[in-house]
């Protein structure tokens, strides 16, 4: 069955930590999770793949389970995107009409030629969105079509990221005999999965806090303007106090799960965590600290990632559109104390994100650690002009369905 608005939808989300896959269906009311599947990633960092096997094993078996569940055949994916040092630019394209009403043709004719004018050395753009448009140098325009005038104008915000993880990322999916209906930034989809619609018009920042990635974006005027992805997220967390507390990662992200937290409270000193050494089995050392030691290796990391989110924005020049409103999903914004911690360093009003658009999430996958993967989803229902220039999923179909025919017969003759 192929995949679109007849059929079932698929999202994948591979990220540093874990690689997970919904299944929906298109119904009245919105989109209804048939399928679900995910399993830690293994050979990722960072968002990008360090090793081609592990990371094929673990989508592999994430799409296997989403299958099971929902007793379909998944054939084609959204798929976010996450590294490939993502760059934001907008681009600007002004055309004379002549006093002729604005059309369709006029639209897409601007549309591609932004698209056109763009053309960044060794980087794919895989978003092309019009953040507003303008006729005789009016602008706040939503939509121009059926408007008359001399001078219509364009602002497209475009986001591109690295050729070559483009091709590492998609070859590893093709090679689980997957084709790729479009890329989705993470922050895109995060947003779109988690914001309401006043959020989107009066300007909001969306950070996703990741295991091995912070990305943010920022929306206004209903639609995104402006995104980053910084190389630091909750696994950087892990791997602190792990070496502080010379202990394990896993004993490591336990004692952050259950213990941790990003504020410091007067009981901390009092209340001792058990904490087992490297090489030492539990009987044989107990080695107690007090829960303030573990508080004061948590809070100085997450202070420092959204520091450097705050610098960002601020020299990314769309601080003041992004207004004083920011919302939080991903696995590493559950820490406790992280949304206070936000609300004070980012000086904004902040609340936790949750996939708000997609029907029947169970209370353990319908979090913020899921709202990319229900994002993706929701962006595929989304009517989106980039579709109608042509450039994704219509020249892209073709190569993989041949390049999962040759895998095929590579791996059956």
């Amino acid at each position: 069955m192929a995949v679109g608005r007849s059929g079932p939808i698929t999202a994948l989300d591979i990220g540093t930590t874990k690689v997970c896959c919904f299944v929906a269906v298109e119904e009245t009311g919105g989109l209804r999770v048939k399928g679900i599947g995910h399993q830690v990633a293994k050979g990722m960092r960072a968002g990008s793949i360090t090793n081609m096997e592990m990371a094929e094993e673990s989508i592999r078996s994430a799409v296997d389970a989403a299958e099971r569940m929902a007793g379909e055949t998944i054939r084609d994916v959204y798929l976010s995107v996450t590294a490939g040092q993502p760059a934001s630019q907008t681009v600007d394209v002004e055309m004379s009409i002549g006093g002729q009403e604005i059309g369709e043709k006029d639209l897409l004719r601007t549309l591609k030629e932004a698209k056109a004018s763009y053309n960044p050395e060794n980087r794919t753009v895989i978003h092309a969105l019009p953040v507003g448009y303008n006729v005789d140098g009016n602008r706040g325009i939503r939509d121009p079509r059926g408007m008359f005038g001399d001078n219509f104008g364009i602002s497209m915000h475009m986001v591109s990221v690295l050729n070559n993880h483009v091709r590492n990322i998609t070859n590893c999916v093709e090679r689980c005999h997957l084709g790729i209906s479009k890329l989705v930034s993470a922050p895109y989809a995060s947003g779109l999965a988690s914001l309401v619609e006043d959020e989107m018009d009066l300007g909001v920042t969306v950070i996703d806090m990741g295991g091995g990635s912070t990305s943010f974006a920022v929306f206004y005027d209903g639609e995104m303007v402006y995104n980053e992805v910084l190389p630091v997220g909750g696994g950087h967390v892990s791997n602190d106090i792990a070496r502080g507390l010379s202990t394990s990662l896993a004993n490591a992200e336990r004692m952050k799960t259950l213990y941790g937290s990003a504020l410091a409270s007067p009981s901390d000193e009092k209340e001792i965590i058990d904490v087992p050494l490297i090489g030492e089995s539990e009987s044989e050392v107990a080695n107690h600290v007090p829960r303030s030691m573990l508080v004061g290796i948590i809070k100085p990391r997450i202070e420092e990632i959204l520091e450097i989110v705050r610098d960002r924005l601020a020299a990314s020049g769309f601080a003041k559109v992004a207004g004083r409103r920011a919302v939080l999903v991903g696995g590493a914004s559950q820490l406790a104390g992280v949304q206070e911690l936000s609300a004070r360093i980012l000086d904004k009003q902040v609340r936790m994100g949750k996939p708000i658009r997609v029907k029947s999430l169970a209370d353990a996958t319908g979090g913020p650690a899921f709202a990319t993967a229900a994002g993706l989803l929701s962006y595929a229902v989304r009517k989106n002009f980039y579709d109608q220039l042509g450039m994704s999923a219509e020249e892209k179909t073709p190569q993989n369905r041949l390049l999962r025919i040759g895998n095929w017969f590579k791996e059956n003759f």
